[in-house]
């Protein structure tokens, strides 16, 4: 009977360790409706045309989100066009780091002319689902029959302070790769930035 119980205790502990990984390349993601800097809420299905969404988890204050600024508003404007385009989601909790509240993520999307969604995960619900743990960090999905596949996850590019000196854009590379009708190589790196900011539960 003790051998049985831990048995089960393993096997839960297990589990709970999987979902708690949050999304692997090839999962279901979930959709989810959050505020944007605009005062609308936003969701994935807002987007009927798109054929799929570079998931963006990131922030106001970390150094490395704002190195990665310009380069993401280069990815929306090269690929909205091609049905994927950039939705931006602020996952820090604003009572541990202020510059991450809510105005200021306005203030923010109006300084640098944000052309994508900036949503804010309110509750820190969205991005425990997805796994990010970063900021930047990057999901892409994927629209496949009715449902919105994971294709990519990690970092934007391989050189987080000096974009001249990218050598392999990751990002471009997966998209370029869905729209030839392949499968993104790699489909998972490291994502290198700041620590998500969670508040007390």
């Amino acid at each position: 009977m003790k051998n049985i119980l831990i048995s089960l205790l393993m096997i839960i502990t297990s589990c709970f360790n999987l979902s708690a990984q949050g999304y692997q390349v090839g999962a279901d993601a979930v959709d989810f409706r959050l505020k944007n800097v605009d005062g609308t809420m936003v969701s994935l299905a807002n987007f009927p045309e798109a054929k799929g969404f570079i998931v963006i988890f990131t922030c106001n204050h970390c150094p490395f989100s704002i190195a990665y600024e310009d380069r993401i508003l280069a990815l929306d404007a090269k690929y909205k066009k091609l049905g994927f385009p950039v939705i931006a989601i602020n996952p820090n909790d604003p009572g541990v780091v202020p510059a991450d509240g809510y105005k200021e993520m306005q203030l923010r999307s109006s300084e640098k002319g944000f052309t994508f969604p900036y949503l804010f995960d309110e509750g820190q619900k969205i991005y425990p689902i997805y796994g990010a743990t970063r900021t930047p960090h990057v999901f892409l999905l994927q629209k496949t029959d009715d449902k919105l596949k994971v294709a990519y996850i990690g970092a934007i590019d391989d050189n987080s302070q000096e974009p001249e000196a990218v050598k392999e854009k990751y990002v471009e590379n997966a998209v370029n790769a869905l729209l030839a009708g392949k499968t993104p190589q790699p489909g998972f790196t490291k994502a290198i930035g700041c620590t998500i900011k969670a508040g007390a539960k």
